[in-house]
């Protein structure tokens, strides 16, 4: 039973002292309080971000990413469950053949759109997704998925963190 008390008192320890922690940089002006407006605010900012980057992508083709992908050693894009780009630096190497091989895509997407914001600086977004595929050697496809990322506001505007994009697994043959 001393024992159990004991995980008690510092569990709440730890949380006074967090709150504390907490109260003393809101008072010192390091951090902001959210409130309702500014969430509505940086969520409609993220949605923004989200209607460009389609827009971007669909008009500029694949080399359009590269704006909207941080230029952070931290950046990481996976697809299907692979990674397709393991940090900033195999974007700048790899997006370019990747343009070579897809000439232009059109991608929207879904009315789905969902925005869960971490901080004011931070958000998950997720969306279904829907791309017509041109390549250069002259076939079209198609792909309907789902898109996450964490987009993150950084020098005045924001930046997909890290991307993932999947699409759905085929039923397995009887």
């Amino acid at each position: 039973m001393s024992t159990m008390r004991t995980m008690l008192y510092a569990l709440l320890l730890v949380t006074l002292t967090s709150a504390g922690s907490s109260a003393r940089r809101t008072a010192l002006g390091e951090s902001q309080p959210v409130t309702a407006a500014r969430v509505g605010g940086v969520e409609e900012g993220v949605r923004a971000f989200m209607r460009d980057v389609a827009r971007d992508v669909t008009q500029d083709g694949p080399i359009a990413w590269r704006k909207y992908f941080a230029d952070t050693p931290a950046f990481f894009m996976a697809v299907d469950g692979k990674i397709a780009f393991a940090n900033s630096a195999d974007v700048t190497t790899g997006l370019p053949q990747v343009a070579l091989t897809i000439k232009q895509i059109e991608l929207k997407w879904g009315d789905d759109l969902r925005v869960d914001l971490l901080a004011p600086d931070l958000a998950v977004v997720g969306a279904s997704y829907h791309e017509l595929q041109a390549w250069a050697d002259g076939h079209h496809a198609e792909e309907n998925g789902y898109f996450t990322g964490v987009a993150q506001y950084r020098d005045g505007r924001w930046r997909f963190r890290d991307a993932h994009w999947s699409e759905p697994v085929p039923p397995p043959v009887p």
